[in-house]
């Protein structure tokens, strides 16, 4: 075998447990890793503009679930007094309108007010989620210029040790991105026009992506660095789409959108409700989210695959065993 070109970083072993606060706790990857956070011991603190958005978590010990203004740097710092780590998950694939203006306010702004709170509290330390090819200048869409603005300022921040994460497309149960495709291939009897067919990525299991950042928590040879976390298979869009409707037993009839019904198909769900896709979408599936490294490795996670864990979530549940009739009650006879 030859010498892959990466080294595993010692993780540190936890010497006490830790009080961290997740940002973005309540979404698809703050559930999982608040799972494997709480098993471990420690104490979590949950910011959320809607305690409704928590109700799954509540049952967890050692957590804490407080409502409020979150792009209150005042209300975040209160959170964040006397925590040992900062972890920002907030992010949105869509937003209102198509001008930028809630990537900004999610990623940017978000960012900015919780790096001051982090500054105002003393918090050393901070893991931030972004994304493969987050680029503040050369970045394609609004998403992936917003995602690079912010990790800018992560590593500007004065005095903090961070660490960054940028993960292709994640999947698991519950992911926007397997069932989203199944949803749409059952209510279209199987046939999708797809735009970006082509598009390459290399899609991420949630829990290794979840893995990553407990194995960051307390810094050592994981401090200020960067790390793309990619799973094994590289697949193009389509290939994924196949591997949900496969997993999900669904026919699937894919219409390969040449690029000008592609953009058009974009414009036009600019405008529906839920936005299953869109032009900021349109513009990210421009560049291929594949990594350049060896994140995963270099943590030393061995990375799921989509096409042996989508079945798991996707395939049809059998429907539960009705009990056997039971013969009628017989009255006995009674002689007299």
């Amino acid at each position: 075998m030859p010498e892959m070109p990466y080294s595993a970083v010692p993780i540190p072993l936890a010497e006490r447990p830790l009080t961290i606060c997740i940002a973005g706790g309540t979404g698809f990857v703050g559930r999982e890793l608040i799972a494997r956070l709480a098993r471990a011991g420690h104490e979590l603190r949950v910011p959320t503009r809607d305690a409704g958005h928590a109700d799954e978590l509540l049952p967890i010990p050692n957590l804490e679930v407080t409502a409020g203004n979150v792009y209150s740097a005042d209300f975040l710092r209160r959170l964040l007094d006397g925590c040992d780590v900062a972890i920002n998950l907030v992010g949105i694939l869509n937003e209102r309108g198509n001008r930028g203006a809630g990537f900004r306010r999610a990623h940017v702004e978000f960012t900015a007010a919780l790096l001051r709170a982090v500054d105002g509290a003393r918090v050393p330390r901070m893991l931030h989620m972004s994304a493969l090819n987050a680029d503040s200048e050369r970045g394609r869409s609004h998403y992936l210029r917003t995602k690079g603005e912010a990790e800018r300022m992560v590593r500007s921040a004065p005095q903090l040790d961070w660490t960054i994460f940028r993960p292709s497309v994640i999947f698991g149960a519950g992911d926007s991105l397997t069932n989203r495709f199944a949803r749409l291939l059952r209510l279209s009897a199987g046939l999708l026009p797809l735009a970006r067919a082509g598009a390459r990525f290399a899609p991420v299991y949630v829990g290794d992506v979840a893995d990553a950042f407990v194995r960051a928590l307390h810094g050592g040879a994981t401090s200020r660095q960067t790390y793309e976390l990619c799973g094994p298979q590289i697949l193009t869009l389509e290939q994924i789409v196949r591997i949900s409707a496969a997993a999900a037993r669904l026919p699937c009839h894919i219409w390969r959108l040449p690029e000008l019904l592609a953009r058009s198909q974009a414009a036009l769900m600019d405008y529906l409700p839920g936005k299953p896709f869109s032009t900021d979408n349109y513009r990210s599936l421009l560049t291929d989210s594949i990594c350049h490294g060896y994140g995963c490795d270099t943590l030393g996670i061995c990375p799921a695959s989509l096409s042996a864990l989508a079945p798991s979530w996707l395939a049809p549940r059998p429907p539960p065993l009705s009990h056997a009739a039971e013969p009628p009650a017989v009255r006995p006879q009674v002689s007299g």
